[in-house]
């Protein structure tokens, strides 16, 4: 089993519901066909760098998981073929140095989800510097 990690983008104007249906999707190509799904991340919806399909924003979500190779060409597929995602690409980690950055990924986005949300902190007062009269006086 290879390690992946997808990263797609779906349209903006879709409802909540729309959106967790698409990633479903998505997550089970992957569980049909013989892969482990390790984390998915929402990232959020975000500002495009550059206007995709007349769409200014997006949609995005990461997706790591282990599959056999032959999984990859069904799993372009069905994205490339499903009108909502606008946008993917798909990465395969290969040497050891890659899948043990992919583990890190995959821990470090386990432990970050798991840990409560801190306070959020009391605004600072605003820094006044003393200016010296003398410098600014005409001779």
């Amino acid at each position: 089993m290879k390690h992946y990690e997808l990263l797609f983008i779906l349209k903006p104007t879709l409802t909540e519901e729309e959106v967790k249906a698409k990633v479903d999707f998505v997550k089970e190509v992957i569980t049909k066909n013989g892969g482990e799904i390790a984390t998915v991340v929402e990232m959020g919806t975000r500002k495009l760098a550059y206007t995709i399909k007349k769409y200014e924003r997006g949609t995005y979500f990461v997706i790591y998981y282990k599959a056999p190779p032959a999984l990859l060409a069904e799993l372009t597929r069905n994205v490339r073929i499903t009108e909502d995602i606008i946008r993917f690409l798909s990465v395969k980690y290969e040497n050891k140095r890659e899948i043990a950055a992919w583990e890190r990924l995959c821990k470090g986005i386990k432990q970050t989800i798991k840990k409560e949300p801190r306070e959020p902190r009391a605004p600072r007062e605003p820094r006044v510097e003393k200016v010296d009269e003398q410098t600014f006086t005409e001779e």
